[in-house]
């Protein structure tokens, strides 16, 4: 056990700080980061307080400070771990490797050590931020040995381990040379957590055939102990998505909106970062079919596709980036016109307050990710229309298309079935579509962020 003990009840840990700095050296504030992550988990943290373990998302170096009643503890990572650790293990190893291996994954001695050393840096201070017995929530595939380490050093705390990725296949996973390692890693914590059963399942039988753990699900025996393994299906601050859709602010920017993009009769909408798992080139190419056919005219018509900037330093995302844009350029060429263009196209971050006048805006949602852990994109467009319109196109390859069976599923991968998905909501008649989105709506309010970070807590505490 570490010398010293914190005094926080509950630390979570995770790849990032809730907050970003901006400015200068001298002169610089922290702001709310985007992404799930956070917005998942400012409800719980708003009210249990404690602390938040994260990189700050740059070199320079920060010490512990309280910001809206948390504790910040940020984790510094120089510019070779940062390369190593994050660009390279965690996202051209992992991620694509998680991801079906969409993208073949890349296996490297020196970004495996960059990993280790700083999981080790993140279970330190997780150690020394924890209360005797204390509770300490670790998240994702960023800090897979965390756990592990964490154990440790303080046998005391309990300690949760969630995945917000698709977990993979065996088949997939006999592939990293560090298996075991990742599995003993994440069998350090109590409770094991993942998006859907499948991936829970697909852990029990690795740490079953890889390590000395034994039994099966939802409790497996390692070192021990037992550790609970099992699904979690994370979801949103429903009221709050709710309650911003009906400001009269937002739903005057949701028509002014659809002014802007030449009032058409009908607007679909893509929301997602620009990943190379997200399907967006796949939406895109349906899209251009469709114009060719006829089956679609501009300006009756209208896409916009929004595309967050992601992990700019992987050449894999650039490449993407590229893809996606030449196309966007080669649709809009063909069809468009001088004063209407049938696809708009956005590389930028949007604050919730525009993504939710977006959300109320759209006629048809598409989120088409050839895999996904769950997509929260897909829940807040369901909870953003109050009026019972809209339709919801999803993946069934999502984590959220288990509960969302009332959307309009699709194989990402089947092109025709994209096309034929995008027809059937723009023809479908309005009291199908409300049905639709009624059942959406009475499924999302009845498992919330709050229901699933209750459910995940209460089994931390034995």
């Amino acid at each position: 056990m570490t010398s010293t003990t914190g005094n926080a009840d509950l630390v979570v840990v995770a790849n990032r700080l809730p907050v970003q700095r901006v400015g200068g050296e001298d002169v610089s504030k922290w702001v709310r980061s985007p992404g799930g992550l956070v917005a998942a988990l400012e409800p719980l943290m708003a009210h249990h307080g404690g602390a938040w373990v994260g990189w700050s998302g740059d070199d320079q170096p920060a010490a512990p400070f309280n910001q809206d009643g948390i504790s910040l503890i940020p984790v510094q990572m120089s510019a070779d771990e940062v390369a190593g650790h994050y660009d390279g293990f965690s996202n051209r190893t992992l991620w694509p490797l998680y991801h079906d291996a969409i993208r073949a994954p890349e296996f490297d001695a020196s970004w495996w050590s960059a990993y280790l050393a700083v999981n080790q840096r993140y279970a330190e201070a997780a150690a020394h931020a924890v209360s005797d017995g204390g509770r300490v929530w670790v998240h994702d595939y960023h800090l897979q040995l965390v756990p592990a380490m964490l154990r440790e050093l303080r046998p005391d705390a309990r300690i949760g381990f969630f995945l917000h990725t698709p977990y993979p296949p065996q088949e997939l996973f006999m592939r990293l040379p560090w298996r075991r390692d990742l599995l003993e890693g994440m069998l350090g914590a109590d409770v094991v957590g993942f998006q859907v059963p499948i991936a829970a399942r697909n852990f029990a039988v690795l740490a079953n055939r890889l390590t000395d753990a034994s039994g099966w699900l939802p409790n497996l025996k390692f070192g021990g102990r037992s550790v609970r393994v099992g699904a979690y299906p994370i979801s949103i601050d429903v009221n709050r998505f709710d309650e911003l859709a009906r400001q009269p602010d937002i739903q005057a920017r949701s028509k002014v909106t659809r002014e802007q993009l030449g009032s058409p009769r009908v607007l679909v909408l893509g929301v997602d970062r620009l990943d190379y798992t997200k399907g967006i080139e796949a939406r895109l190419h349906a899209y251009q079919e469709l114009l060719a056919a006829g089956s679609i005219a501009s300006p009756d018509c209208v896409f916009l596709q929004i595309a967050v900037p992601s992990r700019d330093d992987v050449p894999a995302y650039n490449d993407e980036r590229q893809r996606i844009e030449q196309l966007v350029g080669e649709i809009n060429g063909d069809f468009g016109q001088m004063d209407a263009m049938p696809v708009h196209y956005l590389h930028q971050s949007l604050s919730p307050e525009e993504l939710v006048a977006l959300y109320c805006a759209a006629d048809v949602m598409l989120v088409t990710p050839y895999r996904d852990g769950m997509n929260l994109v897909a829940k807040e467009y369901v909870a953003c229309r109050i009026d019972d319109t809209g339709s919801l196109v999803l993946s069934e390859f999502a984590g959220a298309a288990r509960q969302f069976t009332a959307a309009t599923l699709v194989n990402p991968y089947d092109n025709q079935a994209l096309k034929d998905a995008v027809l059937s909501c723009l023809r479908a008649p309005e009291r199908d579509v409300r049905r639709r989105m009624r059942a959406l709506r009475r499924s999302l309010s009845s498992w919330t962020v709050d229901d699933w970070s209750q459910a995940f807590l209460h089994d931390m505490a034995g």
